[in-house]
């Protein structure tokens, strides 16, 4: 017989999720407390939300923390502006000598 160690999340008394180890479920547990944080903020929105749409919003923000965090210092996030190929692509098509461009 084997013993087996498994960690659950639980949240007003349903079991959200089960882990091997404690540091992931550690982990969906701060997930979870930050979605709700998001919750709140996004019910004072001056945007509709329906509650299912506020809570995967809030969910999906929450699992973006990271990149989220750094937009809002003002960095550039990974969705932002175009990527890098676009970038190149869009400088390849532009014509090289300026003088070249037709002025209308």
């Amino acid at each position: 017989m084997a013993v087996e160690i498994k960690y659950v999340v639980v949240r007003g008394g349903v079991e959200k999720m089960t882990f091997a180890s404690k540091k992931e479920a550690d982990a969906y547990d701060k997930l979870l407390d930050t979605a709700d944080e998001l919750m709140h903020l996004l019910a004072g929105a001056p945007v509709r939300l329906e509650p299912d749409q506020q809570e995967s919003l809030a969910f999906y923000l929450a699992e973006q923390r990271d990149l989220l965090q750094n937009v809002l210092r003002g960095a550039k996030g990974q969705g932002s502006g175009k990527s890098e190929q676009q970038e190149e692509q869009s400088e390849s098509d532009k014509p090289k000598d300026k003088s070249l461009k037709r002025v209308a």
